[in-house]
């Protein structure tokens, strides 16, 4: 059975005796049997400090058990009661700037807070002694959307151990902050300050260290929450709701802290660049699958619409249940939305719900969601398997992000998730399956291995590439390969450092930014593709040309390589990633790997279309997604049953905004 539901509040409608009994109706009539309960709940649980009142949960739990639902019961804290920031200034964030914020809006406390963390202890270990045993409750939900930083003096301090911690030694810091520049050697820990306009904001390490504190406090400060709820709630798994449109905290360092990852997915549907927002959620759908390897939940989406985009459109019919079978397709073991019924009040108040404010189910939005969980029903044999092994990779690293968006040189705008998701896409065009990793994963069961913009190589990042190629695996990377160090110091001897200069056989001596609307023309595969973005100047080390130049004065130089080292092959793309030369290339290299598509005739499939397997103890699951506004004709295999028609074809025609799932041979 998947997990159907989303955010409930009943605290809001408390005193709205009607409006709760009517939700459990409405849910049974949305085919929902999960909520999410008491995110935003604290000043309910706790009115008073140390004054604990549970009646009312009490109440709704044991009424939302009864009626047969589950709950993902939340931590309360991502927004505190008043009285604590009365009590305790100490506890709220202080900006950049040395002001202090006062109270409001949410996740505006302070990580590093002795008193903050003590007062989340107390109230976390009084939700897991109440309700860990209770039959209702299925997992933890932590917090709600980890994010922002706190400059306060408890955690310039907590900053400045981490520092020390880090490199042992002022002296072992300023080699790595190249701190003769610009004259600003450090004399001791007790001068660091966090990077900032006021303050230092031109020594690229310092910067990335800020970073990596933050997230590293804000883990911290998630392991003390789960520690006191599995005080007395061993059995139960621990999640918590990450953002794919928040960069600043590293989410690769929190999986392994948790049992099952969950996100919340919000894309554009609709929007101008609609395939491109399917692609966009679909890698990340991939991303977060692949932090643990395993089934994962949608934590929150849009029943209908949202109300903090530049422009709140509305889902076109059959979006829901499109966007929540992407989900499954990719995974997930739950599609649960925020919200199920509308705020009267506060800054979310039209933000889209399953009920609205109207109270009934005779709307459109309530109409589909209800659909869709009927769908969902159908499907349930499908929960519980695992997505079909993949055998393409494509490398993710939020440190290299940072250091290379920061860095001052090339063309200002370096959107690097822009450049992986390129990638990406050209292998969702083709049905091809892809995790989404680190540099330092174990990369031996992948056939394919791509490093996109992979400016940033540590010593481990080095080794486990060359070991990678050496041993076997076909590897293409695409620009800045191999610049700088963990700390951002540039790699001496050229570029790629270390041994990824003999992995690849090149030397990139130097790289030409391009205006937006400059392109250079190149040749490769015996077809001409233009160059936008930015070009590197290659000199061969032993790789062969497979591309050249044909403009500008480095016309004739190579500008796609290919290298032999140990078993393996390295790729390397020596300019902006994207368009048509981007499919036809990864089209080629997947030939070379031999990697099988899931489709028949996948390297041609209309613009929109794509497909993903799943596979179970006695059966795999096709899921064919037409994310395009045309119906669509497509090629199936063999043995194809539509789960829902229960009839068997070899060629479907999708409607738009359609999925159709089928049970196939494994």
């Amino acid at each position: 059975m998947f997990l159907y539901g989303g955010d409930y509040n009943p605290e809001q409608w408390k005193e709205e005796k009607e409006i709760l009994g009517e939700d459990l109706r409405l849910m049974d009539e949305a085919h929902v049997n999960t909520v999410t309960l008491g995110v935003f709940a604290w000043s309910e649980l706790e009115p008073r400090e140390g004054e604990y009142d549970f009646s009312f949960f009490d109440e709704t739990i044991d009424r939302l058990f009864q009626s047969g639902k589950k709950v993902i019961l939340a931590t309360p804290s991502g927004a505190r009661p008043h009285w604590m920031a009365d009590k305790y200034p100490e506890v709220l964030r202080t900006q950049e700037n040395g002001l202090s914020l006062r109270f409001g809006g949410r996740h505006n406390h302070c990580y590093t807070s002795p008193v903050y963390r003590e007062k989340v202890r107390a109230i976390d270990e009084q939700l897991a002694r109440r309700y860990a045993n209770h039959p209702a409750v299925i997992a933890w939900h932590i917090s709600n959307e980890f994010s922002g930083e706190c400059y306060c003096a408890l955690c310039r301090d907590a900053f400045r151990r981490y520092l020390r911690s880090r490199y042992g030694s002022i002296g072992a810091l300023n080699r790595a902050y190249w701190s003769k520049f610009w004259s600003h050697t450090y004399d001791d820990f007790s001068q660091i300050d966090p990077p900032g306009a006021s303050g230092e904001n031109s020594v690229p390490a310092l910067v990335l260290d800020w970073r990596r504190f933050v997230t590293y406090q804000t883990v911290d400060f998630m392991k003390e929450e789960i520690a006191a709820v599995r005080k007395y709630a061993t059995h139960l798994p621990v999640t918590t709701n990450m953002m794919p449109g928040y960069y600043g905290l590293d989410y690769q360092k929190f999986a392994e802290h948790l049992d099952i990852i969950s996100w919340d997915n919000y894309p554009g549907w609709n929007a101008p660049e609609h395939l491109h927002e399917a692609a966009f959620s679909a890698f990340w759908h991939d991303f977060f699958r692949s932090l643990k390897g395993k089934a994962y939940y949608l934590m929150e989406s849009a029943p209908g619409w949202v109300n903090w985009k530049q422009v709140n459109k509305l889902q076109r019919p059959g979006v829901n249940r499109m966007a929540a079978l992407q989900a499954v397709a990719h995974g997930s073991e739950s599609v649960l939305y925020f919200q199920w019924r509308a705020s009267r009040g506060g800054t979310e108040k039209f933000h889209g719900a399953i009920v609205g404010h109207g109270g009934t189910s005779d709307t459109r939005v309530f109409r589909e969601v209800s659909a869709t969980g009927s769908a969902l029903e159908t499907l349930g044999e499908i929960s519980g398997s695992q997505t079909a092994p993949a055998r393409v990779a494509i490398l993710f690293d939020w440190e290299n992000m940072w250091a290379l968006e920061g860095t001052r040189a090339f063309m200002q705008n370096k959107d690097y998730r822009a450049a992986v998701l390129s990638c990406y896409e050209a292998l969702w065009q083709q049905a091809v399956a892809c995790d989404i990793v680190h540099p330092h994963a174990d990369l031996s069961r992948y056939s394919l291995v791509i490093a996109v913009w992979q400016y940033m190589t540590d010593k481990k990042t080095e080794e486990n590439l060359t070991s990678y190629v050496e041993r076997g695996g076909t590897l293409v990377a695409a620009g800045f390969l191999g610049m700088a160090d963990e700390n951002d110091l540039c790699h001496l001897g050229g570029f790629p450092g270390g041994t990824l200069k003999e992995v690849f056989g090149i030397c990139n001596e130097e790289t030409d930014a391009l205006f937006p609307e400059e392109r250079v023309a190149l040749t490769w595969n015996g077809e001409r593709y233009e160059a936008g973005g930015y070009c590197e100047l290659l000199h061969l080390k032993g790789a062969q040309a497979l591309g050249w130049y044909d403009s500008e004065f480095y016309a004739g130089m190579p500008c796609v390589t290919v290298h032999g080292y140990g078993r393996g092959r390295a790729y390397y793309q020596a300019f902006g990633v994207g368009g048509k030369f981007q499919k036809d290339f990864l089209g080629y290299l997947l030939a070379q790997c031999r990697i099988p598509f899931c489709l028949p005739d996948a390297q041609t499939l209309p613009d929109g279309v794509t497909a993903h397997r799943r596979i179970g103890e006695d059966a795999a699951y096709l899921f064919v997604e037409n994310y395009s506004a045309q119906a669509q004709e497509v090629a199936l295999p063999d043995g194809c049953v539509d789960l829902e028609s229960k009839k068997s074809t070899r060629r479907l025609t999708v409607e738009p905004f359609d999925v159709r799932v089928f049970r196939c041979r494994r």
